[in-house]
């Protein structure tokens, strides 16, 4: 199963969600009606059950409140999570980890997600860690890739080794690029809303405990006080229905989804003993400490289905287990049953330069051509020669400030600089000056370099405020206009650096086009602006390049006659023409992806300029980068902690 076909899974899945809810809405407002009916026939002395007897709208007016409340509790818990990951992250007590951070286990970790982000073309995601967890467990949480947050608990800091860390992270990074991140806040919200039943419940109990209670004037019947303890035992009873259905709808839609996620750790780093030696660590931490994978934090519950590990031991387990059993894993991923391992706290120096790794490319974790399964993109080639940045590039990605001048130095250009350094006074004053030394600094990498590096940038740019934020695409809109046109490689870093930073790209995209052929004259604008940039590098005129796209999408019936004309192409189209694509339906997007690999033409490596064009436009569409693609640069790493 490749990338898009797990995408579309996902929204499959979310078809099946929206099922199970809507049958457990009907099962609790049943159930509130039935217990309503049977309240009010206590309170009334000597009555005998009968339709006739109640008063009028009385189910009516039962059906709408618990409506209300499931519908109530759902929109207000999805509004506190409208900042998706971030949010996630801070309701299981996690701490944001600063892209700064001189922490020797912090470090390590922020070098490792650095490493995946890279690998697999995305923006790189923030770190969150949950300090006060002993235990082994991590989540990835966002609405898409490009605000995604990967969170890990304090134990698995201090309990993983690197290789068994970066499968922990491998195993989130599935679930980052396999669309259940979208899946899993919604599945947060609308489970909240279910159990508002027992909530409410609790809040009558509670109240008519507390209150003086008066009976009616007859004096026969219950006290008002004993007719709201009981409703509120009622309804946190049926609240219970909420919980069971939660459990059933968590475990339909996750356990084969880690599966998936071990088995793509796997792929990722090409070793076993990463994902598996972290689950056999949460097993043998379960046996000798009762530890595991659990989870202190009282949200554990309501975020289950997020973790790596099951984060709460429960009576319910089997079916309704969010996570399959810790050996079941461990079968699939080595083929055999093996043991599980002690789980003390490392070394505090574990992570240090002195036991470290030996210095290798980003390469090295990745996996062999002849293993490399479609859906995966490549971690590199193994003849790159691994490269360490430059310490005040090193150090500006991880400072907001800093990075948003490294934003504007990659803008720079040679004959505008003048102008666009004097809009840096005016517009960025706290900046200009550190920017022509960035400039300098990213003068002397490879050209290659220059879009990882704004991936690595990204969660030091993402904790600007919105206004900040605003203002850096701002800023850098007027420094691309500053000599009155739009290069290729300004286009490329706008069209990446708006879709990581606008708060309104990206979060809830509706699927508007099921089939490509519905985007016929988007793709011709497509393809041709590839056939163009790729025909010097081929060798080979732009027509005959078209032509080849052409092929691979026979639904679109176009030929070499097609091909749009350099003076006819402009980006204002092509950014139309992007938005467009990046509303087409997860299977319609694969033949998109071949068509434009198969218009870059066969050159080995891809030219450069092909390359970032092909990047941005995965940036755009929310895809991961082709192993063709992600061949073309140059792997780098810095203290391989």
């Amino acid at each position: 199963m490749n990338f898009f076909e797990q995408q579309d899974h996902a929204r499959r899945q979310t078809r099946t969600l929206i099922i199970l809810f809507t049958l457990a809405v009907i099962a609790i407002v049943a159930a509130v009606n039935i217990a309503m009916a049977l309240v009010w026939s206590w309170t009334q002395t000597g009555y005998v059950p009968g339709m006739r007897a109640y008063p009028k709208g009385f189910f009516a007016t039962n059906t709408a409140i618990t409506l209300a409340l499931i519908a109530g509790g759902t929109l207000i818990e999805m509004f506190n999570l409208r900042d998706g990951g971030d949010a996630v992250a801070k309701m299981a007590g996690g701490r944001l980890v600063a892209p700064s951070s001189t922490d020797v286990q912090e470090r390590r970790l922020l070098n490792v997600v650095e490493e995946m982000a890279l690998a697999s073309g995305i923006a790189c995601p923030k770190v969150y860690v949950m300090d006060r967890e002993d235990a082994i467990n991590a989540f990835a949480a966002g609405y898409n890739q490009d605000e995604a947050v990967v969170t890990v608990t304090r134990g698995a800091l201090t309990r993983l080794t690197r290789d068994e860390l970066q499968g922990v992270i491998g195993h989130e990074f599935s679930h980052i690029l396999n669309g259940d991140m979208r899946l899993n806040i919604r599945l947060i919200g609308l489970l909240f809303g279910i159990q508002m039943i027992a909530g409410f419940g609790q809040h009558l109990m509670d109240f008519g405990s507390s209150m003086w209670g008066a009976r009616n004037r007859d004096d026969k019947g219950p006290s008002g006080r004993a007719i709201l303890f009981v409703t509120g035992l009622a309804l946190l009873a049926i609240g219970y229905i909420g919980i069971f259905f939660g459990r059933l709808i968590k475990a339909a839609v996750s356990r084969q989804r880690e599966f998936l996620a071990d088995a793509s750790a796997v792929q990722f780093t090409r070793n076993p003993d990463g994902i598996g030696g972290a689950l056999r660590k949460i097993g043998g931490l379960s046996r000798s400490m009762q530890l595991g994978s659990r989870i202190q934090h009282p949200n554990a519950e309501q975020l289950s289905h997020l973790f790596l590990g099951a984060p709460r031991t429960s009576l319910t387990s089997g079916l309704f287990s969010t996570h399959p059993p810790i050996q079941e894993r461990l079968r699939r991923i080595y083929g055999r049953s093996v043991d599980v391992l002690d789980a003390p706290e490392l070394p505090g120096d574990v992570a240090s330069p002195d036991a470290r790794l030996a210095d290798i490319p980003y390469a090295a974790t990745g996996f062999a051509e002849a293993e490399r399964p479609s859906h995966w993109v490549a971690f590199g080639s193994e003849e790159y020669e691994a490269r360490t940045l430059p310490p005040e590039i090193d150090s500006a990605v991880r400072e907001p400030h800093a990075a948003c001048a490294m934003v504007y130095a990659l803008l720079l250009g040679e004959a505008e600089r003048d102008t666009q350094l004097g809009i840096l006074e005016k517009e960025a004053p706290q900046q200009a000056s550190l920017v022509p030394f960035l400039a300098e600094a990213i003068g002397r990498l490879p050209k290659s370099a220059r879009l990882p590096l704004l991936d690595l940038a990204m969660p030091a740019l993402k904790q600007l405020p919105d206004s900040a934020k605003d203002a850096l695409l701002a800023t850098a809109d007027r420094l691309i206009a500053a000599d009155n046109k739009l290069t290729l490689a300004e286009f490329v870093l706008q069209t990446v650096l708006t879709r990581r930073l606008d708060p309104h790209a990206g979060r809830a995209t509706p699927v508007r086009y099921a089939r490509l052929e519905m985007l016929k004259e988007d793709c011709k604008v497509l393809l041709s602006l590839i056939a163009h940039v790729a025909a010097p590098g081929a060798g080979v005129p732009a027509s005959a390049l078209f032509a080849n796209g052409a092929k691979r999408c026979e639904e679109l019936a176009l030929s070499a006659s097609d091909l749009k004309p350099v003076a006819a192409l402009d980006y204002a189209q092509v950014k139309i023409a992007l938005d467009h694509a990046h509303q087409l339906a997860p299977l319609a997007k694969p033949a998109l992806i071949k068509a434009l690999l198969a218009a870059a033409g066969d050159s080995d490596p891809m030219p450069l300029a092909t390359a970032d064009l092909l990047r941005a436009i995965c940036a755009a569409l929310e895809a991961p980068v082709p192993p063709a693609v992600a061949a073309t640069y140059t792997n780098y790493h810095w203290d391989q902690v």
